[in-house]
């Protein structure tokens, strides 16, 4: 299995920590934050990793390298103008379009059991698995609902193609998800070049059409770290409270 780290976002919010590096390097209990989701994926035997990249992108390569000191193997997308999650995917299509893979968030912080999570797509034949956690803020950060069955019947408010028989759960986007290549039939060709949401724009249309799409209700730790404060509450995690992410000895 093969897979995606979003490592192009400019990190404003983290200014003045990004204004001469990128988001992807900022430090995080003594490493950089984007080697934990690689290290996460290295866990689980996931080699093949590709990363997108935009401002200050030749840092993260000189970093990372071809990802051997890693244990992996590392590629790199470059997008001279930031393409949204559904344009970056797009963009690295030849790489993830053979097989089922796996798309991380550069700037989360999750201690997730990926064989569970790979076992639970698989068993539902699903043509997207999103983590979603259970969250007070979640309609402020964009929620999802999510029927008995786990099912995703709704993002982000967008119009449910079909009223849900039973009841549902509001949930928040983690930042991880499995998806199957067919999620490239629902990129419109013409946006091969444009700035497109999976959640706004491709995922509607996959519900549209029936298509199997998932929530995995994941309730363990979990951290963004988008601002100061709140790789500030994750150090403070890994250290002061002793945590442990089961898949990343302590740097």
């Amino acid at each position: 299995m093969k897979a995606m780290v979003f490592a192009a976002g400019q990190g404003t919010r983290l200014r003045p920590l990004t204004d001469d590096k990128p988001k992807a390097l900022v430090p995080v209990a003594g490493r950089p934050m984007i080697e934990y989701p690689l290290l996460l994926l290295r866990h689980y035997g996931i080699r093949e990793i590709m990363i997108n990249l935009h401002q200050f992108g030749v840092q993260i390569e000189k970093h990372l390298g071809n990802g051997r000191k890693l244990g992996l193997e590392i590629s790199y997308s470059i997008e001279e103008e930031l393409l949204d999650t559904g344009g970056g995917l797009l963009k690295a299509k030849p790489f993830l379009q053979d097989d089922t893979f796996i798309v991380i968030n550069t700037d989360v912080l999750i201690d997730l059991n990926l064989a569970e999570l790979i076992a639970f797509h698989k068993s539902r034949s699903a043509a997207v698995t999103l983590v979603l956690r259970p969250d007070d803020h979640a309609e402020q950060f964009g929620s999802m609902d999510i029927d008995g069955e786990g099912k995703i019947c709704r993002f982000l408010k967008s119009h449910a193609p079909a009223p849900p028989s039973g009841p549902t759960r509001e949930l928040m986007f983690t930042g991880v998800q499995i998806l199957e290549p067919k999620v490239f039939d629902y990129m419109d060709g013409s946006e091969a070049s444009q700035k497109f949401s999976t959640t706004k724009a491709t995922y509607p249309r996959m519900l549209e059409a029936g298509e199997a799409i998932y929530g995995f209700c994941f309730e363990g730790f979990w951290q963004d770290l988008g601002t100061i404060e709140r790789i500030k509450n994750a150090e403070d995690n890994l250290g002061l409270r002793g945590l442990r992410l089961h898949y990343a000895k302590p740097s």
